[in-house]
């Protein structure tokens, strides 16, 4: 028992960089932009990583805060439907199926400070202090306990930055962008001070806006506005280089309980790809009017329908208020599947995979889940919007989400190839152990 009550305790630390790619990462570590992370880089591991599918973040963040599948923890996208009406809904934090790490760890005793938690709005009790991230309307449901809300006001915190004009005036957006990333490193002071934290979490979301709007102008020196990102990711170098020396102190060991992540990987996006004009030009979706607003509007004889950014599902009955689909539903998902993986645009494949519903998820709520889940080869960029009726269309973004090239940086025992939902049960047991 002395030995027990002697042992210090240990302090986890987690900085979620998000969309930011294993070969971009390296780059800006390697060139001379990001030189604290680079030192870090070298005293650990650092991994390739698979993010969730989806690869977007409501499911990737959700996947790591519960190391579960989307079948268990019930978040298979940004949007979800509503089988009564075909009504889409933002998933809440009420609605994540499986606990979150923290909440295993509060079960322990332990406590946690969690800033810019994607997909955890509202915000809700914890063992600790909460701050959601995107998405979350109401900055006043997004902090628990509310006693935290003052003080974040006061330093101007917000969940996210205005993108509206993003594309008319990138000088002001890089410039919210780099002042948003120091009110997060305010927050850390502030949380680092108030809360005795044994985990201790902050996910920097502006990486992803900046790729999405300027991904070009981060990945080439000649384009516009290249020095102005490179000046941004300084300035997340210095957040990141920042936590890893509080954490070393508090800890007396640089490293140990330093987990360093993204939640899913970025690239080119050179075509939008509407799914659902595809479905409809295949004869597999109807619609009950000329200008669908959303998959609400779908016809009585659908067979198969498109949520964001991949997903398709089969209109089954018994499933969804219009299904017409029986027992020939998984025939008329392969022939989907298989139609799709031979689709080409000037004379290119577009798609890397199509996956199967049990080739992606498992757990009891699998019945909810997609029967496909299609993903864009690099440079296609998969929608599924309802407006239009072209397949293919100029990219609203530069920038768009990949699957297969996220990070992880850690000490801790993890596979070969980690998924990210392999993180929080190795991560829970080091802290615990």
């Amino acid at each position: 028992m002395r030995l027990l009550r002697g042992r210090k305790k240990r302090r986890a630390c987690v900085v979620g960089l998000d969309g930011v790619p294993f070969g971009l990462l390296t780059r800006l570590a390697d060139t001379g932009v990001m030189p604290r992370t680079a030192a870090i880089l070298k005293s650990g591991r650092l991994q390739k990583m698979r993010a969730a599918l989806p690869p977007v973040s409501s499911v990737c963040w959700s996947s790591f805060m519960t190391g579960a599948n989307p079948a268990e923890h019930g978040i298979f996208g940004f949007t979800d439907v509503d089988p009564d009406t075909y009504q889409l809904r933002f998933p809440l934090f009420s609605d994540l199926a499986a606990p979150a790490l923290w909440d295993r760890l509060g079960e322990k005793g332990r406590r946690c400070a969690v800033i810019n938690q994607p997909a955890t709005y509202p915000a809700r009790a914890v063992p600790g202090a909460l701050v959601s991230g995107f998405v979350a309307p109401s900055f006043g449901k997004s902090v628990w306990p509310t006693q935290h809300l003052a003080p974040l006001r006061r330093m101007g915190y917000q969940v996210d930055v205005d993108t509206e004009g993003a594309r008319d005036n990138p000088q002001r957006f890089l410039s919210d962008l780099i002042a948003s990333v120091k009110i997060r490193q305010q927050a850390v002071d502030y949380f680092w001070g108030v809360e005795d934290w044994d985990y201790f979490q902050i996910v920097v979301t502006e990486t992803d806006r900046l790729h999405h709007f300027l991904w070009r102008a981060v990945e080439s020196g000649g384009e516009p506005w290249h020095e102005q990102a490179m000046e941004f990711y300084q300035g997340v170098d210095a957040l990141v280089g920042d936590v890893w020396e509080r954490q070393a102190k508090r800890s007396g060991e640089k490293g140990e309980g330093f987990v360093m992540l993204s939640d899913h990987g970025f690239c080119e996006a050179r075509r939008e790809v509407c799914l659902n004009a595809w479905l409809r030009e295949a004869g597999y979706l109807q619609y009950r009017s000329d200008d669908p607003a959303s998959v609400a509007d779908i016809g009585d004889g659908t067979r198969a329908f498109c949520l964001d950014p991949g997903r398709i599902h089969v209109n089954r009955k018994g499933r969804f208020a219009r299904g017409g689909v029986g027992e020939e539903a998984s025939a008329l998902a392969e022939e989907i599947a298989n139609a799709l993986g031979s689709l080409t645009c000037e004379g290119e494949r577009v798609m890397a995979e199509v996956f199967r519903r049990d080739a992606v998820y498992r757990g009891s709520k699998v019945a909810l889940a997609p029967e496909l889940v299609a993903l864009g080869r690099p440079g296609f960029d998969l929608k599924g919007t309802t407006k239009g009726k072209e397949v293919f269309a100029s990219p609203r973004f530069q920038g768009m989400h990949t699957w297969d090239d996220a990070f992880v940086w850690s000490r801790l025992a993890l596979p070969e190839e980690p998924e990210i939902s392999d993180i929080a049960s190795p991560l829970c047991g080091w802290l615990l152990g």
